[in-house]
């Protein structure tokens, strides 16, 4: 099977705080805010929705492509790829932007401060799909930019493709018509618990409606596990408990 994960590539900066935002904003002066946060270090994580989910599905043995946009810093990123055996055969590089990044900065009660920059992700990944085969190719449409998001459920309908469909933290930006529409004929509908909720609100349809168009939903439930649904009932996964040094 092909496997070919659309979605975002980030850097995610991350910065810790060695105090409290709270002593150093002031209620009163919020709408004159100047601050600067002096942090312990900064540390680079390779990020983005396509390049989580690539790696652990090759942790699974499986050999995932991405299709996604990079800027014109995407080095680093292609030699972290490459270490792990990632194909970056389908990753259009944006020349006049910097990939997209995230900025985040933890305080000692874990409040956080995030920007965030979409950068190359403001522009389609331009996947060809006259070039898949439609029997060998499952499609995997994660967050990202939202044209994409859009456009690729309709294209792998179109041509007999098998996606899945992970709406995930772009929900906010995707209006009723265009959710439902992507997510009928999935194969498989992917989110969280909360996320199910906000599906169920803008489309207004139940868990039973959604299953009639989507033929699998899984609802992962953190410490709880997963919910794994489909016209056949419902099966419960618990989660897998880290190893302790004891065990």
């Amino acid at each position: 099977m092909n496997i070919i994960v659309s979605g975002s590539l980030a850097y995610d900066r991350i910065m810790d705080f060695p105090g409290y935002f709270s002593e150093h904003i002031l209620p009163e002066k919020i709408h004159v805010l100047n601050v600067c946060f002096q942090v312990n270090g900064l540390q680079e994580k390779f990020g983005g929705t396509a390049g989580n989910i690539a790696y652990a599905l090759t942790l699974m043995g499986e050999k995932p492509g991405i299709s996604a946009t990079i800027g014109r810093d995407y080095h680093t990123y292609f030699e972290w790829l490459a270490k792990n055996k990632i194909s970056t055969e389908r990753i259009k590089i944006i020349d006049d932007e910097f990939t997209a990044s995230a900025y985040i900065t933890t305080d000692q009660a874990d409040n956080q401060i995030t920007g965030f920059n979409p950068g190359a992700m403001k522009y389609s990944s331009a996947l060809d799909f006259d070039k898949l085969h439609p029997k060998k190719t499952l499609v995997i449409i994660s967050p990202g930019n939202l044209e994409d998001m859009l456009n690729y459920p309709r294209a792998c309908k179109a041509r007999g493709i098998d996606y899945i469909f992970d709406p995930g933290q772009s929900l906010p930006m995707l209006e009723a018509k265009d959710l439902t529409q992507a997510i009928d004929g999935c194969r498989v509908l992917i989110s969280n618990d909360y996320e199910m909720d906000l599906i169920m609100s803008k489309t207004g349809l139940n868990e039973k409606a959604l299953i009639r168009r989507a033929r699998t939903i899984i609802v992962t439930l953190g410490e709880l596990g997963s919910r794994v649904c489909s016209s056949d009932g419902e099966i419960r996964i618990p989660a897998v408990k880290p190893k302790t040094v004891e065990d």
